[in-house]
């Protein structure tokens, strides 16, 4: 299993404050598959999200991605397991003072072993598997919402990662945008074969899953 939940818990504050918004959250992810979350605003997605992916450490349980226990990993350890996952976000964060290339570019800089004339030519690479080859040096002021959505595909994809975990890619899209944003995910993500956990509140796109689960108040109801 690519990831293995068993048992986890997460709380917000402390002391008197302390609030608990996972619950006992079992969930086993295979190589390849794509999942897709699901459940009410508030529910504790994104919180799982970003234990999955790293950005925040385990508090009680066991949580294991490619097999790097997090409950209790150091800070170094998380940044290696964040080397090799990528993330797409709802508002795609992208730097705006950076063409599509650069942004592209930015994700592969954290690997040393590549040379600078290969930085740029993986980035456009993957700008034109995304259908971005006349965007390449546009900023983000001058793209389109669907269009800053897929460089942020193309820069979580670059680096062939293991895992990608999207938080709601398609929320600020129209339908037919978000339709091709998933599809171009779900292609890409085979050609690489690496696994998606994609959260959203967009049943339009639920068919792409090979499996859905549904978080409701920190608790996993099916998976």
């Amino acid at each position: 299993m690519i990831i293995s939940i068993d048992n986890l818990n997460h709380y917000f504050g402390a002391g008197a404050l302390r609030k608990q918004v996972l619950f006992d959250i079992n969930l086993e992810i295979k190589t390849g598959e794509i999942v897709i979350m699901t459940g009410p605003s508030g529910s504790g997605k994104t919180t799982l999200l970003t234990l999955m992916g790293g950005l925040r450490s385990a508090q009680a349980g066991s949580l294991k991605i490619l097999k790097q226990e997090i409950y209790n990993a150091s800070k170094r350890q998380l940044t290696q397991l964040r080397r090799q996952i990528g993330y797409i976000f709802q508002a795609h964060n992208l730097m705006t003072f950076l063409t599509a290339k650069e942004n592209v570019r930015m994700s592969l800089e954290l690997h040393n072993e590549i040379s600078d004339r290969d930085l740029d030519n993986k980035a456009i690479a993957i700008l034109e598997k995304v259908g971005l080859e006349n965007r390449v040096d546009y900023y983000p002021e001058s793209l389109s919402g669907g269009q800053k959505q897929r460089v942020a595909i193309a820069r979580a994809l670059v680096s062939n990662p293991k895992i990608v975990l999207a938080d709601e890619p398609t929320a600020a899209l129209d339908k037919k945008s978000g339709r091709d944003v998933v599809e171009l995910m779900q292609q890409l993500a085979k050609e690489q074969g690496c696994t998606i956990l994609l959260v959203t509140h967009d049943n339009r796109i639920l068919d792409i899953a090979d499996r859905l689960v549904y978080l409701e108040d920190g608790r996993l109801i099916q998976n």
